[in-house]
């Protein structure tokens, strides 16, 4: 199964682009990495899906570059996992297939966002990835939120994106901003609703169905495009993939 580390959601657009570049020609690989390298990419090159496999578990991806044909499982294998995976992904998919049918295929069954074709130019790739990483890494000006806490209202960047809260849900959003990079264990949140009037402690259960709730208002106001406002972190809880500011 893929899974990829999440940046943190309060990154900035000025920290470097971290790239992904899976071929597995050495040559190629060391001359893109090196070209990219020097255009202030974060680049870490791999050789295999397997290899993918093993640092998006570890690293903080936000671009993609994948060769159609690796050893092992095909790039277009890879580009659809992670297509799947990470609906948001910036993917480019290099291949020395020029056919119209291939690039076709490189869009439709491996979800990548743009086909180059090999040899590719340096400075294409670049323009290319440059491009991409304004869309998975926007300018963080724009898209802060703001939840005032008197009329507990949560307003988007955009002037549609407004949501009204519940007071748990009001509790539990104040709790993740409030929370070392955004995140805090189930358990921990349970607690904050052990004085509420309905219940003398909220269980994990309940707690899922709350999140659910919440992710289900902000998901109707957020860009198709955009990530789970929060997400389930494997084995401690939850964590808050917005910026939001308390007023």
């Amino acid at each position: 199964m893929l899974t990829a580390t999440p940046r943190h959601p309060l990154g900035t657009a000025e920290a470097p682009l971290v790239v992904a570049l899976v071929e597995d020609d050495r040559l190629l690989r060391e001359e893109v990495a090196e070209h990219l390298t020097a255009h202030e990419f974060v680049v870490h090159a791999v050789s295999s899906a397997a290899g993918f496999d093993d640092l998006a578990s570890r690293v903080a991806l936000d671009l993609f570059v994948i060769d159609w044909n690796l050893p092992g499982e095909s790039g277009l294998s890879l580009s659809r996992r992670l297509r799947e995976a990470m609906p948001g992904a910036g993917i480019v998919l290099m291949t020395a297939r020029v056919a119209l049918h291939d690039r076709l295929t490189g869009y439709r069954q491996g979800g990548a966002d743009v086909y180059l074709t090999k040899p590719v130019a340096p400075d294409e790739l670049v323009a290319v990835l440059l491009s991409l990483g304004r869309r998975v890494r926007p300018d963080e000006g724009g898209q802060v939120w703001s939840l005032d806490l008197r009329d507990r209202t949560l307003q988007g960047p955009q002037t549609p994106q407004r949501v009204r809260l519940t007071s748990r849900e009001k509790t539990l959003l104040v709790a993740l901003v409030q929370a070392h990079d955004n995140t805090l264990e189930s358990g921990a949140l349970c607690d904050l609703y052990g004085s509420d009037d309905s219940d003398d402690l909220m269980s994990k259960r309940t707690l899922e169905e709350l999140v659910a709730r919440l992710r289900k208002k902000l998901k109707a106001v957020q860009e198709p495009s955009a990530e789970a406002a929060i997400k389930s972190v494997w084995g401690v809880g939850y964590q808050l993939c917005l910026h939001v500011v308390l007023t």
